[in-house]
């Protein structure tokens, strides 16, 4: 820490976040006799909590967002200097950085040509979702106004786009869902629905067709997919699957939308996630890494062919679309969003990216060849995942209390890591790792040794396959 804080300065704020602060996916019973913890300062991959305890964070903020790292000043100036000259105005006017950062991004994405700027992935989507019904009364009669989503997958937390989780656990509790919503199958090879096929990618996508056919592809406007599948497993798709949903959509007339909110600006190595598999999709909605955390903003990209739908017919009041994100009109998101991207250019972190997840993935694979208890390991760039099973030829997944004493057990070592929580019965059992994209080979390294330690003392003395 740049400069030590004694626990007792902090008990004022520890006591105020008991007393007042709704914390986002935690049970606070726990809270009423032990504290929450509270974290003070971050540079580089390194927290500092209110005990001064340091981490290294393997999950770039809880939730695959601080892609750039911590401590980033030239971003903290971007912001204030913006701020200063002004900082908002709703977005039915433009602003320079939106307009910079517009430029820019489009310049990273072959095909496409219009940014819709929100504030939160979930509302990023949603916007699309939208888009996609208004299309469908205006150009379709109505007709093409279903929206297809992947079981596994997981687009936001809003009731809509909660209607198109394909995680049960997201989604109990707050229905019903909003109708028009229909789910296709996974395409994860190690847990095979079909079971020992030839060509798997191929067959999986041939199972999203059979349910457009049984469904009418006249009624279906949209596809909403990952590109990898993030919180529902670490889901790499299979060799063969792209190519076979982009053919599949291309012949009944249905847009491709792919959710690269997790994905985004560098995670796998790539821009963009889909750009590892030839993918021209018609929308890409985009959010955690696009400023890293340093400012709140989410994009819906789309192509120009699509946002001429929305001007048709101009004396129509109702053709354009209408739709606002308020602070989808703070310039400091766009402003922080440029900057961000100057840093992964400048430092070229995407070759980085590919190089250290190659190496996590490496010390994966030998981790696994040690411990029984890793039944799959799958992940590309800085965005990986080690499935944990109770037997490798049944498969049957660790329990997840079990999965969450290996985290617990990292998090004493100082050290952050996470894992598919809240989203299956039963299969909330994957070990989840995204650092930031700015890790060297020793914090690498330094992450996987303290998996290496945590298996070993919640699992036993290792095992080899």
């Amino acid at each position: 820490m740049n400069a030590q804080i004694r626990p007792d300065e902090l008990r004022d704020v520890i006591e105020a976040d008991r007393s007042h602060v709704w914390h986002h996916l935690i049970q606070h019973k726990p809270f009423e006799s032990v504290d929450p913890r509270i974290y003070v300062e971050g540079r580089g991959m390194k927290l500092w909590d209110s005990t001064g305890k340091e981490y290294l964070d393997a999950v770039s903020g809880g939730v695959w967002t601080v892609n750039v790292g911590y401590g980033r000043e030239s971003i903290a100036n971007a912001v204030r200097d913006q701020l200063v000259r002004m900082n908002y105005f709703a977005n039915s006017a433009g602003s320079i950085p939106s307009a910079r950062f517009a430029e820019r991004l489009i310049g990273k994405m072959p095909g496409l040509s219009r940014v819709y700027y929100a504030n939160s992935g979930s509302e990023a989507n949603e916007k699309v979702f939208k888009m996609v019904r208004q299309i469908a009364h205006r150009h379709h009669g109505g007709r093409k106004f279903k929206i297809l989503y992947r079981e596994r997958d997981y687009h936001g937390t809003t009731l809509a786009t909660l209607s198109a989780s394909g995680q049960p656990q997201r989604s109990a509790q707050y229905g019903p869902p909003v109708p028009g919503f229909v789910e296709v199958p996974h395409c994860l090879e190690y847990r095979s629905q079909y079971g020992n096929v030839r060509n798997y990618g191929e067959r999986a996508a041939d199972a999203i067709e059979e349910v457009i056919l049984r469904e009418g592809p006249d009624t279906i406007g949209a596809i909403c997919l990952e590109p990898v599948t993030a919180g529902g497993g670490v889901i790499t798709p299979p060799a063969g699957y792209w190519e076979r949903v982009q053919e599949i959509c291309r012949r009944h007339r249905i847009l491709l939308h792919i959710d690269e909110v997790v994905c985004g600006v560098g995670r796998t190595g790539k821009w963009f996630g889909y750009q590892h598999f030839g993918i021209k999709p018609d929308f890409v909605t985009m959010a955690k890494g696009v400023a890293s955390g340093y400012a709140a903003i989410s994009c819906a990209v789309t192509t120009e062919a699509v946002f001429d739908l929305f001007k048709d017919d101009p004396s129509d009041p109702l053709s354009y679309f209408r739709d606002i994100s308020t602070f989808g009109g703070c310039a400091s998101g766009p402003a922080a969003a440029l900057e961000n991207m100057r840093i992964i250019e400048d430092e070229n972190l995407l070759a980085n990216t590919t190089a250290m997840g190659e190496r996590l993935m490496r010390n994966l694979r030998e981790l696994q060849s040690r411990h029984a208890v890793i039944g799959d390991v799958r992940g590309i760039g800085l965005f990986c995942g080690a499935e944990l099973v109770q037997d490798r030829q049944t498969r049957e997944p660790i329990e997840e209390k079990r999965v969450q004493a290996v985290v617990a057990d990292c998090l004493a070592q100082g050290v952050i890591i996470g894992a598919t929580n809240r989203s299956f019965q039963r299969f909330n059992n994957t070990l989840c790792l995204s650092p930031a994209l700015i890790a060297t080979p020793t914090e690498i390294d330094h992450i996987t040794n303290t998996i290496d330690r945590a298996l070993t003392r919640v699992f036993g003395a290792t095992q080899p396959a």
